[in-house]
């Protein structure tokens, strides 16, 4: 399957959260935003970067590091989208409702929408 990016969303800085996932256009629920490749690291190798902020768990030893704009979406416990594990060491990212243009496209980091454990080491901003 290939990957290809994205024409729904865009990457911009911003204040509050650095830098932060954007809608283009208006975007359905349910719409795939984005399917993405992961790369799979020893966490160990990485714990000390700043590489270390834009993983997802894997295992108990590894990390993902989502390509695309995967590791840049930032954490809502009020999420407009969702990530799932696609397939062996890749990520699909959908609407789970709709989403305005201009609107910042944000995802539960625990990956169920409706988990509001807080376990983060940061300030969530929702």
């Amino acid at each position: 399957m290939p990957f290809s990016q994205s024409e729904l969303l865009e990457v911009r800085y911003t204040k509050e959260k650095g830098r932060a996932v954007f809608a283009r256009c208006p975007i359905k629920k349910g719409t795939i935003l984005e399917k993405v490749p992961c790369i799979i690291v020893r966490w160990e190798d990485i714990e000390d970067s700043e590489l270390a902020h834009y993983v997802y768990t894997w295992t108990e030893k590894t990390v993902a590091v989502a390509l695309g704009y995967g590791s840049l979406y930032n954490h809502s416990f009020n999420p407009n989208a969702r990530y799932d594990d696609l397939r062996r060491q890749a990520k699909v990212y959908t609407a789970i409702r709709d989403i305005a243009a201009g609107e910042e496209i944000t995802i539960n980091y625990n990956g169920d929408p409706k988990d509001k454990t807080n376990e983060f080491d940061f300030e969530i901003l929702d």
